[in-house]
């Protein structure tokens, strides 16, 4: 028996401080709205994982925190890169999701039926 597209388990993987490649104002945009959309639309990841300039994205300032916790709360697990919250000096201002290391990010791709980069 074949697996339904709505069965398979997605992972997301965020490595930039937004979405695509234009104005950072842009970005930030298109990923609030994507985000949104996402939450609202059932189609759930199992995780998300923040690493580089994506663990920007989860912390205090960060235009799309409401939509990370939203997701959150609807059972998406959002793992953080410790290396990278370190390397920014971020550590402390984590807002949402849970630090872990590269580890727990190989973990989650290795789970999941299909890995998406945004």
């Amino acid at each position: 028996m074949s697996t339904s597209k709505r069965d398979q388990t997605i992972v997301l993987l965020i490595t930039r401080d937004g979405m695509g490649s234009a104005e950072p104002s842009l970005q930030q945009k298109l990923l609030k709205n994507y985000l949104r959309l996402l939450a609202e639309s059932g189609m759930l990841p199992a995780a998300i994982c923040f690493y580089t300039e994506g663990v920007k994205l989860v912390t205090e300032g960060s235009p799309v925190i409401e939509e990370l916790k939203a997701l959150e709360e609807r059972g998406v697990h959002l793992i953080i890169c410790s290396t990278c919250l370190n390397y920014f000096g971020l550590t402390d201002k984590v807002q949402v999701g849970i630090v872990g290391g590269m580890a727990d990010i190989i973990e989650a791709q290795w789970r999941a039926d299909k890995v998406i980069t945004l």
